[in-house]
């Protein structure tokens, strides 16, 4: 026979209907394939003992009474302080989004909560005033919104122009396949008053993400750090670099000579082009807001903060991290 845990509204209305016709307690669990204890508990629990309704077994009144026992019911709370506490050191010095807190904790084994408790958590604190929720109430700012305001009118003549810049369409199609490393895409992220920037280097297969400080937006200076880079993880690694159309990478030609590395550029204004770039430099304003000024940033933060972006785990990677699917595409055995 059929067991359920609950009684469904439609089952309390046919209960309601088969005691009219005089049904038997017995009769009634064998039309809804549940034991007639069942049937017992539900007749001595919800039939009405007073007013209007005394003696007689109602469906509504029924499913009223037991929906206000469930939410008397004491629960069995997970998200207690020690889960807190650990969500509370991902979300501020990891930047960790509830959706990867709550997937941590499932890879780790640890009986966590989901993402959405973690939400509800964050937004209750922020718009309750009681005093245990106060230490949580600025913890929505941890969130990255991501929000951009669209760049409008047409100051492209000032920009100056590019020299042997070819266009994005001329991209091999591999590139867009995502599937071979090497495939690097480069922007900057500017600091206060644009006086400091970084120079922001992703592959668009693992997103493995670097960054070099630099003192503002010199195209010769832009070209050393580059080539800097270059040479330290080694030129075969770089199979193309896409830029955008900022004068400060005038100077692609020479890094394209020197190493030997196909360089393209991105339509104007056009971010999409270079939407992997833009995602990891929106997960740094995570750790560097804007107005930051960068000059103030030593290069052991900067080398901190990538090593959590190259180990932060990623949801279109089944939540291997950057450096877990470097590894898992040069077939290294990746270790727990």
């Amino acid at each position: 026979m059929q067991k359920f845990n609950h009684l469904s509204p439609e089952q309390r209305y046919q209960i309601e209907i088969l005691i009219k016709q005089g049904v038997t307690q017995t009769g009634i669990a064998r039309a809804l394939g549940v034991h007639k204890s069942t049937i017992c508990r539900e007749l001595r629990r919800n039939t009405g003992l007073r007013g209007r309704n005394a003696g007689e077994y109602v469906a509504r009144v029924a499913q009223n009474r037991t929906d206000e026992r469930h939410k008397l019911k004491p629960k069995n709370i997970r998200f207690k302080a020690e889960l807190k506490e650990q969500a509370r050191v991902w979300l501020k010095e990891e930047k960790l989004s509830p959706e990867l807190i709550a997937a941590k904790w499932e890879l780790d084994g640890n009986p966590g909560v989901s993402h959405e408790t973690i939400y509800q958590w964050i937004w209750k604190a922020k718009k309750s005033k009681h005093w245990s929720l106060t230490r949580d109430r600025e913890l929505y700012k941890c969130l990255r919104h991501g929000k951009r305001k669209r760049k409008r009118g047409n100051y492209r003549d000032s920009r100056g122009i590019i020299k042997e810049r070819v266009p994005i369409e001329q991209r091999p199609a591999v590139v867009a396949l995502r599937e071979r490393i090497g495939d690097i895409e480069v922007d900057l992220m500017m600091g206060k008053n644009h006086q400091s920037a970084l120079l922001v280097l992703v592959d668009r297969a693992t997103l493995i993400t670097t960054m070099e400080k630099l003192s503002g937006k010199n195209a010769d200076a832009i070209e050393q750090k580059l080539a800097k880079r270059i040479e330290r993880i080694g030129p075969s690694f770089f199979k193309s670099i896409t830029f955008d159309n900022d004068m400060a990478f005038a100077n692609h030609h020479l890094i394209r000579d020197k190493y030997n590395i196909p360089t393209y550029f991105t339509r104007p204004y056009t971010s999409q082009d270079k939407g992997t770039v833009e995602n990891r430099i929106g997960l740094i304003r995570a750790f560097l807001p804007k107005k930051t000024d960068l000059n103030e940033i030593s290069t052991e933060q900067i080398q901190a903060i990538e090593a959590k972006i190259n180990n932060r785990p990623v949801r279109k990677f089944n939540y291997l991290s950057p450096i877990q699917k470097l590894k898992q595409k040069l077939g290294v055995a990746l270790i727990s």
